[in-house]
């Protein structure tokens, strides 16, 4: 238990809640393992509960019954998930699909127990609502992208926030990868990718791209 807790210290909202709140949680909580490309929350599915990213990444997207793919964010390490609690909160009506992106460890809080809590606690109850309303700020930005923007300028974006996450110029990625983070078709990625290589733009390897021109990549987001 005290283990468990020492982990739940990382929720914001820990140190707001009654000792015996606190209680609950640490018994709803549990830590769980999902490989890569693995399904995390599933819309239809049993409903997950709030979970805190302790390692890799997971995406969150939309799924067309065609079985398009439409990329609304992702979270890393020591980012709170709310919205695979969204059944416990009766004005959200927004499913998503969540797959790990990669080897995850997830702290689950069972949706029961996050019920109780933000039924009883006003600062649990705020902190999660905040987060949901961060993460619909997230999906509207996508949305405008996916909108209002082409698909070279969203894989311009996109090569260059994936470059300052990983801290090099160098991004370990797959074509069908990119595809899925820019909401597009593979072989759309490879044409794109291909014309900017032969722009100097970028250095295409087999499952990494590397940033030559990134002046050159910042103009076609403008």
């Amino acid at each position: 238990m005290e283990e468990r807790i020492a982990q739940l210290r990382q929720l914001p909202f820990w140190d707001d809640l009654t000792t015996e709140q606190q209680e609950d949680i640490a018994r709803g909580a549990a830590i769980q393992q999902f490989p890569a490309g693995s399904m995390v929350h599933s819309c239809g599915g049993e409903c997950l509960g709030l979970f805190l990213v302790q390692k890799g990444r997971v995406r969150a997207y939309l799924l067309s019954e065609e079985g398009r793919e439409v990329t609304l964010f992702q979270m890393g390490e020591g980012d709170v998930c709310t919205l695979s609690a969204s059944c416990v909160m009766d004005p959200i009506a927004f499913d998503t699909q969540m797959t790990a992106l990669e080897d995850c460890r997830l702290l689950v809080v069972n949706s029961g127990v996050v019920r109780r809590v933000m039924e009883e606690n006003i600062y649990a109850r705020c902190f999660i609502y905040e987060m949901t309303t961060r993460r619909f700020t997230d999906v509207m930005q996508s949305m405008q992208q996916l909108l209002f923007l082409g698909v070279d300028q969203r894989l311009a974006v996109f090569l260059l926030r994936a470059s300052e996450e990983a801290g090099s110029p160098e991004i370990k990625i797959t074509h069908e990868q990119i595809a899925q983070q820019i909401s597009s078709a593979r072989e759309v990625v490879a044409r794109m990718l291909k014309r900017f290589s032969t722009q100097g733009l970028v250095e295409v390897r087999r499952g990494s791209v590397r940033l030559l021109d990134k002046g050159g990549l910042e103009a076609l987001t403008q």
